[in-house]
C-alpha cells in the first residue's frame, strides 16, 4: 500500500493509529520546550553561547520551539508514515513565524502565531462545513466514529472554539507582557480546550457509530 504525506480520511480501513497519550505528548511537547525555555532562556544562553547569539530568552525559546515542532512531526511521520493535518499546518506557521521572529528580532511575529493558526483552521473549518465537507473528521477520525451530523456540528464547534482562541490570543498579547502570554499559552489555552473537549462528550455519545467507551471485560 502507497504511503500518504498527509494522513487519511477519516474512517480509512488498515490506517495506522498512535498511542492517544503518544499523539497528545507529541502536541504538547513543543509548547513545553518553548515555556521552559522561555523562562530559562538566560541559564540555557549561558551554557549555549550559539542559542544565546540569537537573542533574549523568548528569541530562544521560538529557536527550541521550531526545533521541537520539527522533531515531533518527524516522530509522528517515523512512527505512522503520515503527518496529522492540523500539527503540520501548526508547524509551518511556526516555522515561518519563527523564522521571521528571528531574523528580524521582532516578538511581534511569534506572538501572532496562535491568532493565524487559529484564525487558518477556523477558516478551514467553517470553509469546509460551506461546502458539506466536515473536515474535523480528518483530527479525530481515528479517536471516535461518528455519523455525518455529528461530524457537522463538531466541525461548527470547533470552528467557532478556534475564533475565540484566535481573540483571546490577540487580546492577550496586546495588553500584558510577554511572560504572561508564553504562561497562557501554555497553561491557559491547553485547560481551556480540554473543557471544550469535555463538554463535547453528550454531542459524541448522540452521533457516535461505535461505543465511546467499551467495557474492558
Amino acid at each position: 500500500m502507497q504511503n500518504r504525506i498527509i494522513e487519511d480520511a477519516p474512517n480509512t480501513p488498515g490506517q495506522k493509529e498512535l498511542n492517544p497519550l503518544l499523539k497528545f505528548a507529541l502536541e504538547l511537547g513543543p509548547l513545553l520546550v518553548f515555556f521552559f525555555a522561555n523562562n530559562r532562556g538566560e541559564a540555557i544562553a549561558a551554557a549555549f553561547p550559539a542559542l544565546g547569539a540569537l537573542g533574549g530568552p523568548l528569541f530562544v525559546a521560538t529557536a527550541l520551539f521550531m526545533a521541537a515542532t520539527i522533531i515531533a512531526l518527524t516522530v509522528s511521520w517515523i512512527l505512522t508514515r503520515s503527518l496529522p493535518v492540523m500539527p503540520i499546518v501548526s508547524g509551518i506557521v511556526v516555522v515561518v513565524f519563527g523564522t521571521l521572529t528571528l531574523w528580524l528580532q521582532d516578538e511581534v511575529f511569534i506572538k501572532m502565531k496562535p491568532t493565524i493558526v487559529n484564525g487558518l483552521f477556523a477558516a478551514v473549518l467553517l470553509g469546509g462545513l460551506a461546502f458539506g465537507k466536515p473536515l474535523l473528521g480528518y483530527v479525530f477520525g481515528q479517536a471516535f466514529k461518528l455519523d455525518n451530523a455529528g461530524w457537522n456540528k463538531l466541525t461548527l464547534r470547533w470552528g467557532l472554539f478556534f475564533i475565540v482562541l484566535a481573540l483571546l490570543n490577540e487580546v492577550v498579547w496586546r495588553l500584558f507582557s510577554t511572560d504572561f502570554w508564553v504562561a497562557f499559552k501554555v497553561w491557559g489555552t491547553m485547560p481551556i480546550t480540554i473543557i471544550f473537549m469535555l463538554l463535547q462528550i453528550p454531542l459524541l455519545k448522540r452521533h457516535a457509530l461505535e461505543p465511546l467507551f467499551e467495557s474492558k471485560d
